[in-house]
């Protein structure tokens, strides 16, 4: 009989999973990576840039020592761009590391964890990796159920986490409703707002997150430079939070989680303005583009806030895998989402012109 590590709720853990790299797809499919079309991760098409890797490389001739643990000009940089003191920031490998610390960090096991269904998958795994039990609210037209969050607090709620946008059906909620929700919940309940995807919002509905920190000192806000920075590889974020929640996330960081290079590449990027308004710009275009293709194909889709589309592919269960499939064999890789238990469906990352136009070309031959 084999000996069982560790406890239960940490093996029924299934490991987050990715999208799939050109390299593994050109080996399964016996492709050249040349031709392969990416639109799985919600990745930066423009790449990373070049003000980040000039400043990579300026960082390299330090690479020998370890990186800055308390990351000064990371920090110094947030600071001028968000207007809040240093002790109130957290540096992330990633934001996702955010959010596993948050769930480190104020929840105990068998406490609960509310989340929207069809919010991001980390989510249920940083819940799962501290024995919580989650609280998984139903979603309204794909996207959360402010109302619905509400009322399914209880005495054992610990930790609430909202994505605006959201991941993966690019839904978006209202600044009114969020403030809105934030005057109910209890002060002794953290929330992580989540917002990786907040740059490709467009002016007219942006809003100030971190004002809303400074009123209500429950309030965690995430962000990444994984998205509209184009820095993936790397894994940079950070959270916005009063001491209260800041000061317990640095106790239990890991000492150096972002690396040097990752910190002067972040620098960079956040200074970059012109970069981020043409990401902006680009994502824009290439929304119209996919959207304008899906209406001519008569596909449903969910209206998105982000950098990608959910679009329904079939109206049978096995639909998204067997179309995901097929384009895979054309070198076009996107999301199936049947993990979030949306089976019927792809999420797609905005990409070049070119790379969408690969992509609507070879769903229309798929669904031919």
């Amino acid at each position: 009989m084999s000996i069982q590590f560790g406890p239960d709720y940490v093996r029924a853990i299934a490991p987050y999973q990715g999208g799939k790299p050109i390299s593994e797809v050109a080996r399964e499919f016996g492709l050249n990576e040349t031709d392969i079309v990416k639109l799985a991760s919600n990745e930066n098409p423009l790449g990373m840039p070049e003000s980040a890797k000039k400043a990579m490389l300026a960082a390299m001739a330090e690479l020998a020592r370890y990186p800055d643990g308390n990351g000064f000009e990371l920090k110094t940089a947030i600071v001028e761009k968000y207007g809040v003191p240093q002790e109130w920031i957290t540096l992330g490998n990633g934001s996702n590391d955010i959010l596993e610390l948050a769930a480190h960090a104020f929840v105990q096991p068998t406490q609960e964890v509310i989340y929207a269904q069809y919010s991001f998958a980390v989510y249920a795994l940083a819940a799962q990796a501290v024995g919580a039990r989650a609280i998984v609210v139903p979603a309204k037209n794909y996207g959360h159920d402010l109302a619905a969050m509400a009322n399914a607090i209880t005495a054992d709620t610990r930790l609430i986490f909202i994505a605006n946008p959201n991941n993966p059906t690019g839904t978006f909620i209202p600044a009114a409703d969020i403030e809105a929700f934030l005057k109910v919940v209890p002060q002794n309940i953290v929330v992580v707002l989540d917002e990786a995807y907040n740059e490709y919002l467009s002016p007219e509905v942006q809003y100030d997150s971190i004002d809303w920190v400074r009123q209500y000192p429950n309030l965690l806000v995430s962000r990444t430079l994984s998205k509209a920075y184009g820095l993936a590889g790397l894994r940079v974020g950070f959270g916005i939070a009063q001491p209260g929640i800041s000061d317990l996330l640095n106790r239990i960081r890991q000492p150096f989680n972002v690396n040097s290079l990752a910190q002067a590449a972040a620098v960079a990027a956040l200074n970059d303005a012109d970069f981020l308004a043409k990401s902006a710009q680009l994502n824009a275009e290439g929304y119209r583009q996919l959207t304008h293709a899906f209406d001519a194909m008569d596909l449903e889709y969910v209206p998105s806030y982000g950098n990608f589309v959910l679009v329904r592919v079939g109206s049978d269960e096995g639909a998204g895998a067997r179309v995901n499939l097929a384009l895979l064999k054309q070198g076009i890789i996107v999301r199936p989402v049947g993990n979030y238990g949306l089976p019927q469906w792809l999420r797609v990352s905005i990409g070049l012109r070119e790379e969408n136009a690969a992509f609507i070309e070879a769903l229309k031959k798929v669904l031919a």
